[in-house]
């Protein structure tokens, strides 16, 4: 076969148009981001909902490298300046994978290109140990014997969030295409909602034979949409659904405290403050940059 090439002025259009991801702000920068909104967040007994948000707002934002960092603050820090921990496997396998599986629901809500920018700098951070002990089989591969559970699984919880306007809603969008909804659906199933069995939380251990790594809850899943919806701006109706949706979550039995109170006013106005907080930590490096080169 012969080889393609691509001419010089294809490899010139290329380099136009912002091609490249945004880079991490300085680490000091970042890390009074971190420790600041981590802060706020243990003081609320709310550190899953503190790591999902930040891991979906810095992916969303493009600042792949960013993850990477979050990623060591959130299995070192001690929360006094200039002084970390040792790595605690087992912890910080628990840790990576909330975060992997953060990036890979947010997928839904911005596309799987800065998905993979960021799972890839996530997997670049991984120290080798917990790597090594992440789960590497697949949950979600479709067979016949479980497509009809992810649907089921997705049916219920687009009414969760959507109710009382979900079949109405279902249709409005399946009139848009007719694959649309059914794709939509089969996504909540599979990515979107938690997988059978135990979720994890913020200080859970875990290690290779855990098949529940990373399995995030109802209430954690709506954090990722709202996280991701929030950083993206421009997508006002489905930030609004997706609040509504973490809202709705009170009424899912059986709650974790960190997730009932999430799913409370108090909480979910939180959760989009601490999106912003963050937004605005990073952005402000950014602006500098732009500013120095006029």
């Amino acid at each position: 076969m012969a080889s393609i090439k691509l001419t010089p002025a294809l490899k010139h259009l290329l380099t136009l148009r912002n091609p490249n991801v945004l880079p991490s702000p300085p680490l000091a920068q970042l890390n009074r981001v971190f420790t600041n909104t981590f802060r706020d967040a243990r003081a609320k007994k709310a550190e899953t909902g503190w790591l999902v948000a930040s891991t979906c707002t810095l992916l969303t934002a493009n600042r792949p490298s960013a993850v990477g960092h979050l990623y060591r603050f959130a299995t070192r820090s001690t929360l006094e300046e200039d002084k970390q921990t040792g790595l605690d496997l087992p912890s910080a396998v628990n840790k990576a994978a909330l975060m992997r599986e953060s990036a890979l629901k947010s997928v839904i809500f911005i596309g799987v290109p800065r998905v993979i920018l960021s799972l890839a700098a996530l997997h670049e951070a991984l120290d080798d140990d917990v790597k090594n002990a992440l789960r590497s089989n697949s949950r979600r591969t479709l067979s016949a014997d479980n497509a009809q559970s992810i649907v089921t699984r997705g049916r219920s919880l687009w009414d969760g969030i959507y109710v009382p306007h979900a079949d109405k809603l279902h249709d409005k969008l399946g009139s848009y295409h007719p694959d649309f909804i059914s794709f939509i659906i089969q996504a909540y199933g599979s990515v979107l909602s938690p997988l059978p069995g135990e979720t994890r939380v913020y200080s859970d251990a875990s290690g290779p034979e855990d098949q529940d790594q990373g399995n995030l809850s109802r209430a954690m899943g709506s954090v990722v949409g709202m996280s991701a919806l929030r950083a993206e701006g421009g997508v006002g109706p489905q930030l609004i659904s997706h609040t509504f949706g973490l809202l709705k979550a009170r009424l899912v039995e059986n709650q974790s405290p960190e997730d009932q109170w999430l799913s409370t006013d108090e909480g979910t106005e939180w959760i989009i403050r601490i999106v912003d907080e963050i937004l605005d930590g990073i952005a402000d490096n950014a602006s500098n940059q732009a500013k120095a080169r006029l």
